[in-house]
C-alpha cells in the first residue's frame, strides 16, 4: 500500500486516506497519538525541516506516494520534504515563506489590496515606538501564525509587556505588531489551480478566534451567494488577486478578510486546509471533498471533474462546543433543546480539551442559512451558559 507522509494529524483526512488505499505515516507531537495500527513518529518541532527529514530518513519507508500537512505549522516541511524526496506537489520553499510569516505576506501583496500594517518587533522595540507607527490599538502575534495563540490586543504599556513574556524576546523576526481593524471578518475556503482560482466558499465565524481562545465558543457557518452577491464578488476578486500577488502553488487555501464599509480588508491567506470543521461543512454543503482535494494534489493528480459551484439546498455550521463556564452540560442536553445533524460531547472532566477549549463539536444545518445563525448562536448561549439559556427544539 503506498504510504502518504502527514504532518501533524486529524480524523477527517485519516479517514479520506484510508478511502484511497493509502497507508499514513504520521509526524506529531506529544501528546498527539494517532489511532492504533497507525505508523508514526514524534518530533519536538514540526516547525523544523531538519528534524522532518531525519525523522522520515530513519523511518525507511516504502513506496511514499507523497506528503501533505494537516495544519500551518508543516506547511514548509510539507514543501522541503517533497523536494529533497523528489515527490509531487509544491517544492518551493522560499515562496511558501508568503504564506507563513505575515510580514512577509503582506510586504509583497500588490500595493492596491488593503491590509493592516505591519512589522516585525524586533528586540528591543518600545511600545511607544509600535503606537506611533500603528496606532493606539495594535495586535501582536507570532510571526509565523499559530492559530490565535499568544495573540493580543494591546493597548497600554502593561499589556504590550504581557503579550511579549509569551515569546523568546530573543529574535528579531519572531513577533509581529498589525495595526487594529475593528471590523467583522469572514473567511474563504477554496482550491487554486493553474494560477486562478478553481472553486470556494466563503463562511462567517460568530466569535473571532481570539475571542474563542479565551474563553468563547468557537462557531461558523456557509455563508448564502444569493443573499451577498456584492460580498461574493468582492471576495472572489480579493482572492484571485491576493493568491496570484503571492505566487501562490497549487493548492487548498484558506484566507481570512475583514469587512468594512469601504470594502473587503486582507487579514491573511494560507495555503492549507482550513481549520476545525470548515472541510466537513463544505462538503455536506456543497459536495466538495476538500480532504481529498489536497491528497490529490499531494499525489500530483489532475482534476477530473469541475467541483460544484451550484447554489447548496442546505447550508450547514459547526460549533467546538466546551465546557460551560458554570454548571455543567451532558450531550443529552443539547439534544433536549436542539436538533443536530451531528454531535459529539464528552462531560467526563478526564476528556482532554483540544484546541478553543474544544471537549465535542456539533453540526448544524438549515435551508435557510439566517435562520442557521440563529440556531448556531442560541447553541453558543446555552454551551456558555451551561445550559441556563434554552431554546425548543424546532430549528431543521
Amino acid at each position: 500500500m503506498p504510504t502518504m507522509i502527514v504532518i501533524g494529524f486529524r480524523d477527517g483526512l485519516d479517514e479520506a486516506l484510508r478511502r484511497r488505499g493509502l497507508e499514513p505515516f504520521y509526524i506529531v507531537q506529544a501528546p498527539v497519538n494517532p489511532p492504533e495500527g497507525r505508523g508514526f513518529t514524534y518530533v519536538t518541532d514540526m516547525e523544523n525541516a531538519q528534524e522532518i527529514l531525519r525523522a522520515v530518513l530513519a523511518a525507511r519507508l516504502d513506496e511514499i506516494a507523497g506528503v501533505l500537512t494537516v495544519h500551518e505549522m508543516g506547511v514548509f516541511g510539507a514543501a522541503y520534504l517533497r523536494q529533497q524526496l523528489k515527490l509531487p506537489g509544491n517544492t518551493d520553499s522560499q515562496t511558501t515563506l508568503y504564506f507563513r510569516d505575515k510580514y512577509l505576506q503582506k510586504s509583497k501583496l500588490p500595493p492596491h489590496i488593503r491590509r493592516a500594517r505591519c512589522r516585525y518587533v524586533s528586540v528591543g522595540t518600545s511600545f511607544k515606538d509600535l503606537a506611533d507607527d500603528l496606532g493606539e490599538v495594535f495586535v501582536v502575534k507570532p510571526a509565523t501564525g499559530a492559530g490565535a495563540l499568544r495573540t493580543a490586543i494591546v493597548r497600554t504599556p502593561e499589556e504590550y509587556e504581557r503579550a511579549l513574556a509569551l515569546f523568546t524576546g530573543q529574535s528579531d523576526v519572531e513577533v509581529v505588531a498589525e495595526s487594529f481593524v475593528d471590523a467583522p471578518e469572514v473567511y474563504m475556503d477554496g482550491v487554486w489551480r493553474n494560477g486562478d482560482l478553481k472553486w470556494s466558499s466563503m463562511s462567517r465565524n460568530h466569535t473571532s478566534p481570539l475571542s474563542a481562545v479565551q474563553g468563547g465558543v468557537l462557531a461558523a457557518h456557509i455563508l448564502d451567494r444569493r443573499r451577498r452577491p456584492a460580498l461574493f464578488q468582492q471576495a472572489e476578486t480579493l482572492a484571485r488577486q491576493a493568491l496570484a500577488g503571492l505566487d501562490a502553488p497549487d493548492c487548498v487555501f484558506h484566507l481570512e478578510a475583514f469587512t468594512e464599509d469601504a470594502g473587503l480588508t486582507f487579514g491573511e491567506c494560507a495555503i492549507r486546509l482550513p481549520g476545525a470543521l470548515s472541510p466537513q461543512v463544505n462538503k455536506l454543503t456543497f459536495g466538495v471533498d476538500l480532504f481529498d482535494a489536497e491528497i490529490g494534489l499531494a499525489l500530483g493528480e489532475e482534476p477530473t471533474e469541475p467541483l460544484n459551484s451550484d447554489d447548496p439546498d442546505r447550508f450547514y455550521g459547526y460549533i467546538l462546543l466546551r465546557r460551560p463556564k458554570s454548571g455543567s452540560l451532558t450531550q443529552q442536553d443539547f439534544e433536549r433543546n436542539f436538533r443536530f445533524d451531528e454531535i459529539q460531547y464528552s462531560s467526563s472532566p478526564d476528556t482532554p480539551v483540544g484546541p478553543y477549549g474544544r471537549v465535542g463539536q456539533a453540526i448544524v444545518s438549515d435551508q435557510d442559512e439566517l435562520k442557521l445563525q440563529q440556531t448556531i448562536e442560541e447553541i453558543m448561549r446555552f454551551n456558555a451558559a451551561g445550559g441556563g439559556y434554552a431554546q425548543s427544539p424546532g430549528a431543521s
